[in-house]
């Protein structure tokens, strides 16, 4: 598959480790000038930090704004980061991108700056006058702190045309900042005048993040790393995060059923079989009305896995980490090398599709965002780096970062021990 950017849309990106969050930036920006850096006409960058560097995140954002001050930024503090073919983990490392995405197709939003309210319907423009800016997606990034988490990135989907958001939760053990910078905000450390937090783009708590109108072309899926053990059911009582009833049978029962246990609850010798089996499985979720399986074999990308937390022999009730209604759909799944790295080949074949030559002329992969959960990556696929060396041997070399974040977010869901690919493309 061709790799090369579209012609004027470039993506650079340089990565680093070093104890020094000063010294990490002067080798990232060696890497980028060489690349051309100074003179690409970079409107966009992205900035990814480990945990170690959290206490730096505003002299590292500042000593690449001196650099390049027509640039604007977002970011966060990750687990660890991630680039074309490399993870770092438990050391201080440093990822950034740049883009030459034309600065009229894209805006920058933080807390000072929220993304404006989506316009219904959309209104052509009277004569004479510019048309109305219109987010059709978005990139986020959040503070895993803050309150009502759920309920602000739906809120923040619905400003949008598609409702389609990527990106993840900033994820440190110092504190979980995000940044986001546009080159016209004022710098300052300071937050005594900054009423929702500092100017120095780095925020704490909240949302934030870039977005996008409908001519920049992003392909973007999720992938779960799960495979699915039973077959597709429809939730058909339930009570908060309980489900009591799958397709109107005992939910435990079906899920003693799946896990080839026998379906008796008399006695202790059930539990001493289910038990461990139990404790390594999960449940596929999805609303009434979403498909719950695509192409009957693994999740749709609508589907959010959550942990099993709970059984109630006596009510034959399952209780699940997210709230639940009738209607909803549900699988049994569990989590395993072969399954995840299963699943992230097939959401890199799909992007692949999606840039194919032949039905998409002239449309090729330019750069790439990668999201995936800190509790993925390394023994996750069975070896260091082997994450993202799947992807980078099945996008080829197209310039990529990203972090391990504390939750991952793609459409208006939250989802936890998911890998979301984002390609940027003409």
């Amino acid at each position: 598959m061709p790799t090369a950017p579209p012609p004027g849309l470039r993506f650079l990106h340089a990565h680093a480790t070093h104890p020094h969050p000063e010294l990490a930036v002067e080798l990232v920006w060696a890497q980028l000038a060489s690349q051309g850096a100074e003179n690409m006409g970079a409107t966009l960058g992205w900035c990814y930090l480990s945990d170690a560097f959290t206490p730096s995140a505003e002299s590292v954002l500042a000593a690449l704004r001196s650099r390049l001050p027509q640039v604007a930024w977002v970011g966060a503090v990750g687990a660890g980061v991630l680039a074309t073919g490399v993870e770092y983990t438990d050391e201080p490392a440093l990822a950034v991108m740049l883009s030459n995405l034309p600065s009229v197709d894209f805006r920058i939003f933080h807390g000072r700056h929220p993304l404006a309210p989506r316009l219904m319907p959309r209104r052509p423009a009277s004569v004479g006058s510019e048309p109305a800016w219109v987010a059709h997606s978005a990139q986020v990034h959040a503070d895993a702190r803050s309150p009502d988490l759920s309920e602000l990135i739906a809120e923040l989907a619905g400003r949008t045309e598609t409702g389609y958001l990527f990106g993840g939760l900033s994820a440190g053990r110092h504190g979980s900042p995000h940044l986001a910078l546009d080159p016209a905000d004022p710098v300052t450390s300071d937050a005594a005048d900054a009423p929702h937090g500092p100017t120095s783009g780095v925020w704490n708590g909240g949302l934030s993040g870039v977005a996008f109108n409908d001519r920049v072309r992003l392909v973007s899926r999720v992938s779960q790393g799960c495979s699915p053990i039973g077959p597709r059911r429809e939730v058909t009582s339930a009570d908060r995060n309980i489900v009591y009833e799958l397709d109107g049978e005992p939910a435990l029962a079906c899920l003693l059923k799946d896990l080839g246990v026998p379906a008796t609850v008399s006695g202790s010798g059930w539990q001493r079989e289910a038990l461990p089996k139990v404790r390594a499985t999960l449940a596929g979720l999805t609303d009434a009305g979403s498909d719950l399986l695509s192409h009957g074999r693994h999740f749709g990308s609508d589907t959010r896995v959550r942990h099993l937390i709970g059984l109630d022999p006596a009510r034959q009730g399952i209780a699940l980490g997210d709230a639940v209604e009738a209607g909803m759909q549900l699988a049994f799944c569990q989590r395993h090398v072969q399954a995840a790295r299963q699943d992230l080949v097939r959401i890199c074949a799909e992007i692949r599709e999606e840039f194919d030559p032949v039905d998409h002329p002239g449309s090729r992969p330019a750069g790439a965002i990668y999201i995936s959960c800190a509790g993925r990556g390394g023994a996750h696929f069975g070896a260091e780096h082997a994450e993202m060396e799947l992807i980078a041997h099945a996008l080829g070399d197209v310039p990529l970062v990203g972090l391990f974040a504390g939750g991952e977010i793609a459409r208006h869901h939250l989802y936890g021990y998911t890998g979301v690919l984002t390609v940027f493309g003409a």
